[in-house]
């Protein structure tokens, strides 16, 4: 693999071209050889999409009981918004790899983006029964609960997260919200700017697109936010 990974290192250098060669390299040397095509693939995903599709599913030709590059066609798939062929690839991948938290984690991801929201919240649970730590889950367990309508629910698992981690993002930002719907400025504006502080550029990206904030344009505090 002495060619994937001198790719990975001119990948993260910015040497793009070096490390296509690279991963190119790889495949003549070892043209049947899972792993270099997922490697390969893992590199066009972000850089050539349609490519990166054609060599997951070289890859998974070659070894189809390979979950990592299940997992990783279905991000590639999620970004580009095919989420049932998305979800199809983590299902397979999950019954490969059912320990796999990561895997088991974007399966319920994918559940929520397609508003299957009572099978995302039983995921989430069951993940949190073995892994009890994992703050993301808590974080998507109460964007999964909110979605429901079960607010206090949600209240519980997003401050559950912020004990895992006082910083975080999600949790601050999906807090904020819930505290929108019922009305409460100052909650609203306190996990808003603790989100600031963790990631302002994002923070601004997402209230621009998020009309869960539409009641509080005209505050003052909130226009900070968004300035």
């Amino acid at each position: 693999h002495a060619c994937d990974n001198l790719g990975t290192i001119h990948s993260e250098k910015g040497d793009y071209l070096e490390a296509l060669d690279c991963y190119l390299k790889a495949i003549h040397c070892e043209p049947d050889n899972p792993q270099a095509h997922h490697y390969l693939a893992n590199f066009l995903a972000t850089h050539a999409f349609d490519l990166s599709l054609l060599e997951y599913r070289k890859a998974l030709t070659l070894n189809p009981d390979f979950p990592d590059a299940h997992l990783n066609l279905a991000l590639a798939l999620s970004d580009a918004g095919r989420l049932n062929e998305s979800l199809n690839e983590l299902t397979i991948a999950h019954q490969q790899a059912p320990d796999d938290e990561l895997i088991h984690h974007e399966l319920a991801c994918c559940l929520i983006e397609l508003k299957r929201l009572p099978e995302a919240i039983t995921r989430l649970k069951s993940i949190l029964q073995t892994h009890p730590t994992l703050l993301e889950a808590h974080v998507d367990l109460g964007i999964a609960y909110t979605a429901q309508g079960f607010y206090e629910k949600a209240k519980e698992s997003l401050t559950t997260a912020l004990n895992l981690d006082e910083n975080d993002f999600g949790a601050h930002y999906h807090l904020a919200s819930l505290y929108a719907h019922w009305d409460q400025p100052d909650e609203v504006i306190t996990h808003l700017d603790h989100a600031s502080s963790a990631d302002n550029a994002r923070l601004r990206l997402w209230l621009q697109e998020d009309p869960s904030f539409r009641n509080f344009e005209n505050n003052p505090d909130y226009r900070v936010f968004l300035d």
